[in-house]
């Protein structure tokens, strides 16, 4: 049987765990991924197992309260990852091998999250902090509109940044632009590096309970054809640049939604160019799906299916719809990890004083 990630890696692609276990990361480091990305949702899975909790009770002696200890916990295990993926970093001379540090979502929660020039320096602040001394981490920043503002700034200060939350041509653009803006004002391009991290389930999700009216043939295609869009659109962008490094697109949330689906269905898509950020259930998929893939990435579905994605789906309502929902699911992880440390704090005061 084949080895189906050696096989997708043969193709191109970059593959990145959507995952900070340490575990996991070894694993996925010895299947051939080569970055990693984290979130306040895989920071609390880890936490759920009780396999952390020696570390939770040092930063709680050492007097962190709750909010403190998740960025703290946070730190730690991308740190961890970044130490596996470094050697990778380096062999690239910085073109790979780096693991995502996301900004706090509560900047952009609903009810409690800050004015929006607030939002925007806090970003800077914050971008600058997690960023400092390492040579191999993004920092993961939304395509908000106070994400975008902070975006030329972070460049400017010689930040990696992964843009994040991307759903839409008009989010793309505006931060390949602010990103390149605060590139130049650097001088020396040799290390800058950016990724643009295109979400692709969740506008297939979208179409299947807005857009109904779509034929069989190209529901389920509009996230493929998005991303694949935006792929080609971004290559065009920095080809006249010459930069030493590449400046790349991420196919994120390339997990199924519908279980009749195949789980390789969005990484067979993409297989050809750029980063595949796959959860770790989904390589595990591939893996044990003896699958050999081609380069796909290039390929686009029938000229009679793109332009009736074109004539039936609204993307500026779509990019309405699902970054308001991705702000709910964005800000929503961080506060229930910030309750899990709470009652984790309990618990072990509990377990100490019987």
């Amino acid at each position: 049987m084949a080895d189906s990630l050696k096989s997708l890696i043969a193709t191109g692609t970059k593959l990145w765990l959507d995952s900070i276990d340490p575990d996991l990361v070894a694993e996925n480091r010895a299947r051939g991924a080569t970055g990693a990305t984290s979130n306040p949702i895989i920071v609390s899975d880890l936490l759920k197992t009780g396999r952390f909790d020696e570390q939770l009770e040092e930063f709680q002696s050492q007097g962190l309260d709750d909010e403190a200890i998740a960025w703290a916990m946070t730190d730690q295990l991308v740190q961890q990852a970044q130490e596996v993926f470094h050697p990778v970093w380096q062999q690239t001379k910085g073109n790979d091998g780096y693991v995502s540090f996301e900004l706090d979502p509560l900047l952009e929660d609903l009810e409690i999250g800050p004015p929006r020039d607030e939002r925007v320096e806090r970003y800077i602040e914050l971008g600058k902090q997690w960023a400092a001394g390492h040579d191999n981490r993004m920092i993961k920043v939304p395509a908000t509109p106070a994400g975008l503002d902070a975006l030329e700034e972070l460049a400017a200060a010689g930040i990696t940044l992964n843009v994040t939350l991307i759903f839409s041509t008009r989010q793309y653009h505006a931060a390949r632009e602010a990103v390149w803006r605060g590139a130049r004002r650097l001088g020396d391009l040799h290390n800058f590096k950016s990724v643009y991290s295109i979400f692709v389930s969740r506008l297939d999700v979208y179409t299947e309970k807005h857009v109904p009216e779509l034929s069989e043939a190209a529901q389920g295609q509009v996230g493929i054809v998005n991303a694949k869009r935006l792929w080609v659109d971004n290559a065009a962008y920095w080809k006249d640049k010459h930069l030493p490094l590449a400046q790349e697109i991420i196919f994120a949330s390339t997990g199924t939604k519908k279980p009749e689906d195949p789980p390789w269905k969005y990484v067979a898509a993409f297989a050809g160019s750029d980063i595949q950020t796959n959860p770790p259930a989904t390589n595990q998929a591939v893996l044990d799906s003896g699958r050999e893939f081609a380069a796909e990435v290039a390929n686009f579905p029938a000229d009679e299916i793109l332009a009736e994605i074109d004539a039936k789906v609204d993307f500026e309502r779509l990019e309405q719809v699902l970054m308001e929902e991705g702000l709910k699911k964005f800000a929503g992880p961080q506060k229930a990890l910030l309750a899990l440390i709470a009652t984790k704090r309990q618990a072990l005061a509990h377990e100490a004083a019987s």
